[in-house]
């Protein structure tokens, strides 16, 4: 599906044809390199404590964030020993992914229109977790609301960070630009 040149993700189209428009007007861009864009998402799942006990937690989480993403994501590693967590360094302790192009689109669009309406008692996402740069950070409590997971094959429960990196200068204008794409904020 990916691999297809004339392929264009659904959200990208979008962002092309009306929402590019639509922020140029909103904050009065006089140049249309100024228009804030996704520069790239990041996964992030922490294994913790399970993965000091086993350490077949962090490749279970790999192989589950990289049938997510659609792309290889790599083992995260303690940096250094701590004691009194039993972590020794270069132990694994969970799994990450970089997200661009048009995977980041494609990831996007599955998050807000399949992922979060299968999520219980969602009421949105909060509006107050940008970083002051325009990136804008959130979670989940179960990674079983994606479609890929098969959920009779999930031994272990995940949680996982999701971080989306603009090119927005300000909040405001990371905000504006996931509301266009229909990010459902509940402030």
């Amino acid at each position: 599906m990916l691999d297809n040149a004339t392929y264009t993700p659904r959200l990208e189209k979008q962002y092309r044809d009306t929402i590019r428009a639509a922020l140029k007007e909103e904050f009065g861009y006089k140049n249309d390199m100024q228009i804030p864009r996704l520069d790239k998402i990041v996964l992030n799942i922490g294994c913790g404590a399970e993965a000091v006990r086993d350490s077949k937690k962090a490749k279970t989480a790999q192989e589950d964030l990289t049938t997510i993403a659609g792309q290889k994501a790599m083992t995260t590693r303690a940096k250094k020993s701590i004691a009194g967590f039993r972590v020794r360094e270069d132990m694994p302790l969970g799994a990450k992914v970089t997200l661009r192009a048009d995977r980041m689109y494609e990831f996007l669009d599955r998050l807000i229109n399949v992922a979060m309406p299968r999520i219980r008692d969602f009421r949105g996402v909060s509006g107050k977790s940008f970083d002051g740069r325009g990136n804008y950070a959130t979670g989940i409590k179960e990674h079983l609301v994606f479609p890929e997971i098969n959920f009779d094959k999930i031994d272990e429960n995940w949680g996982m960070d999701i971080v989306i990196c603009t090119t927005a200068a300000t909040d405001a204008e990371a905000k504006s630009l996931l509301k266009h794409f229909n990010m459902p904020f509940n402030s």
